[in-house]
């Protein structure tokens, strides 16, 4: 039988102290890309609730803009949360703002 940790005013003296969460360095992420897939898309539209942001992908491939009606293939839907969009965005902003500074500012 597990003898019972020692407890003073009903806290346990063994188990380590509560520390906050530390920041996990780029340095210490590895990314897995054994089946990382690639796609090209040219159109995207998204949507929200309070739980979750989603985002469609697809391709436009109508080249004949003469045409009443334009059919869009969407291929992909990523569903996240409102945080992880709100990352998303900002690692978006930053590099389009990078690819602004090589290449020029982007009209639209």
């Amino acid at each position: 039988m597990a003898k019972a940790p020692n407890t003073k005013n009903g806290s346990s003296t063994d188990a380590p102290k509560a520390s906050a969460a530390q920041p996990v360095s780029p340095s210490q992420v590895a990314f897995n890309t054994a089946e990382l897939k690639s796609s090209y898309c040219n159109v995207c539209n998204g949507s929200s609730t309070r739980e979750e942001v989603v985002v469609n992908f697809g391709v436009n491939d109508n080249w004949d803009m003469g045409r009443e009606k334009i059919e869009v293939a969407l291929q992909h839907r990523i569903v996240m949360s409102p945080h992880a969009a709100k990352r998303v965005r900002d690692m978006m902003v930053r590099l389009i703002d990078e690819h602004e500074t090589r290449y020029g500012k982007l009209e639209g």
